[in-house]
């Protein structure tokens, strides 16, 4: 594995981020010992994490995709963006229509750094440190006004993040704020890691609490996810494992293990 070489001063990187360990899982460069060594034992105990990780990239790709090719959406905020990689969202919306706005958003300052670097050239497409609870910081942005009409139609993207948020910064209300600022057909794109096992959710939450210092929700049940989205129409098939949520086609890659799942889909604002 090449290891990035760049190191901030500003950033400690004896500490593990969520933002590095998913780039890990994915097979990136852009993590550090610290990183590897805490997704390492993260899959002596939860096995399914590194393929869960690739589903849930496969569903991001999949559903940026239909979106733009079936709905009409051109526009995309996507909350805790993490480090750029293939396919990015502003890259299969762009194949789609080339004017596609992009907003990425983390609070990881290396993914500033990396993704301003990959995008300078890109004029619809901006990235933003910011914390994603954050509306009003995030929406009212210099970057987000520069290209997002907020009288047309946008797609919040809130893609395996919501986990890493405790449950006092109640992640509803998180997305009832948001989807208040967005025009009617907007939609809200939601996945998180849930398990219907006790030892899993525990041990995955204190495990990622602890070597995140405190930069962590928890793993939740599908019921919770559920109705963090009551009130919204749900577009077909549901809120589903997201590796079954319109697959390209019969052959694509379904999570087999049932340890944990990335859970969500895609709710439209009336």
């Amino acid at each position: 594995m090449q290891t990035t070489s760049w190191r901030p001063d500003a950033i400690d990187t004896t500490v593990p981020s969520v933002a590095r360990m998913y780039d890990y899982y994915l097979g990136g460069s852009d993590n550090y010992e610290a990183d590897r060594i805490a997704s390492e034992e993260l899959l002596k105990q939860v096995p399914s994490t590194r393929v869960l990780a690739v589903n849930n990239r496969h569903f991001l790709r999949r559903v940026v995709k239909v979106l733009a090719r079936d709905y009409g959406v051109r526009q995309f905020v996507d909350h805790g963006s993490g480090l750029p990689t293939q396919d990015n969202v502003h890259q299969i919306a762009q194949a789609v229509d080339p004017a596609s706005r992009v907003v990425y958003v983390d609070n990881d300052p290396i993914v500033l750094a990396h993704g301003r670097a990959l995008l300078d050239e890109n004029e619809y497409t901006a990235v933003i440190q910011a914390d994603m609870r954050d509306t009003e910081g995030i929406l009212g942005h210099e970057e987000t006004r520069r290209l997002i009409d907020f009288d047309r139609p946008v797609a919040a993207l809130f893609v395996s993040v919501l986990h890493c948020l405790p449950d006092r910064s109640d992640p509803a209300a998180l997305l009832r704020r948001v989807a208040r600022r967005l025009a009617p057909g907007s939609f809200l794109v939601v996945c998180q890691l849930v398990s219907d096992r006790p030892e899993i959710r525990g041990f995955v939450t204190d495990f990622m609490a602890d070597i995140t210092d405190g930069s962590w929700g928890r793993v939740r049940e599908a019921h919770e996810v559920r109705a963090f989205l009551d009130g919204y129409e749900i577009l077909e098939p549901g809120l589903v494992e997201v590796s079954t949520w319109r697959p390209d086609n019969e052959l694509a890659p379904v999570q087999q293990s049932d340890e944990w799942i990335e859970w969500g889909g895609v709710a439209r604002i009336p």
